[in-house]
């Protein structure tokens, strides 16, 4: 691709349900020129994150829409190619909202410099990014951690997931983690070091819960909504605390989300019941990925990523993955 062209995915229509081909345009256009006080940037990593699915939906969120013929939403990492600005040099490597286009310009707002030589690149889309500081937040914030705690989380394996098990255990807590198949268990139990795991295509999650935590779940981290969040419902401990990050099971719905039909157990163990935005703790951003920092490098967590490696034009098909459950920890593309 020629140093003078921007190949771009753009939202073309509104998905019903599953997200298919025909809901992205596939776009090139020529490459702007940074001018004063911006820089020019060729993208290297892309972030695939389960939120964007609720980004494509025309209804009202955290976030704006993604509108009909924009540029897809995502964040990435990208290298310095031209500048003009004080804060970026050519070869710096930068992270940013900076959509899913092999080529940008930026002004700089909201773009962070990385240093490559601390943790891989892709590192600071995942752990060091929003996935760790998700978890990061949403447990010890919003869930309240307390040493001693039984933490169960869905979405074990995933992205966020799998940084929830480990900083609790990090923390001192017991961790029981839910995954679909075996060899996801089998990782969240041994490389991980997670005291029990489920796996939720091949067990009763609610009977599971009850064997691995007979006195009850203090915090129940919940990425994937549906069954399995009424399965924690039904177990847990007094003044828990349930922590609504995601809903994953639930975004490709077309006949209505299914709501938590035990939330009764929430006044019975005067538990609560809350969600977050990690956009709300920007400020305390440097705070969590310094703590972070030091366990990746204390050995106390394990990066876990699955990087795919390709092209722009292999976004649609590579955010699929995340939705039929084959990726293991944080999706990543990386652009040739």
């Amino acid at each position: 691709m020629s140093s003078t062209t921007n190949r771009q995915i753009r939202l073309a229509r509104r998905p019903v349900g599953d997200v298919g081909p025909e809901d992205w345009e596939h776009v090139t256009e020529a490459a702007a020129a940074p001018g004063a006080g911006r820089f020019a940037g060729r993208t290297r990593y892309l972030s695939l994150d389960p939120a964007m699915r609720g980004w494509l939906d025309d209804r009202p969120s955290y976030l704006p829409p993604v509108g009909i013929g924009e540029v897809m939403r995502a964040a990435s990492i990208v290298e310095v190619t031209e500048s003009d600005h004080p804060d970026f040099r050519v070869g710096d490597l930068v992270t940013g909202a900076f959509g899913v286009q092999e080529r940008i310009v930026s002004d700089g707002r909201g773009a962070l410099r990385i240093d490559p030589s601390a943790a891989s690149p892709s590192t600071y889309l995942g752990a060091l990014g929003m996935s760790g500081l998700t978890a990061y937040f949403g447990l010890l914030d919003v869930g309240a951690l307390t040493e001693g705690d039984t933490v169960a989380v869905s979405g074990a394996a995933g992205a966020v997931g799998s940084m929830v098990g480990q900083i609790a255990k990090a923390k001192g807590c017991r961790v029981i983690g839910i995954a679909g198949g075996a060899e996801k268990c089998a990782l969240l139990t041994g490389e991980l070091g997670f005291d029990a795991a489920i796996d939720y295509r091949a067990e009763n999650v609610r009977k599971a819960l009850r064997t691995h935590a007979p006195t009850g779940i203090d915090v129940y981290f919940d990425n994937v909504g549906g069954e399995v969040l009424d399965a924690a419902l039904a177990n847990l401990a007094q003044r828990a605390r349930v922590v609504i990050c995601g809903a994953i099971s639930q975004y490709n719905t077309t006949t209505g989300v299914q709501g938590p039909a035990n939330y009764l157990a929430l006044l019975v163990a005067r538990a609560r019941m809350e969600g977050f935005v990690i956009f709300d703790y920007a400020p305390r951003f440097t705070e969590a990925r310094r703590e972070i920092g030091s366990w990746i490098e204390g050995g106390r967590i394990k990066v876990l990523e699955h990087v795919v490696k390709g092209t722009i034009d292999d976004f649609p098909a590579t955010l699929q993955m995340l939705f039929r459950g084959e990726n293991t920890g944080k999706l990543v593309l990386e652009l040739g």
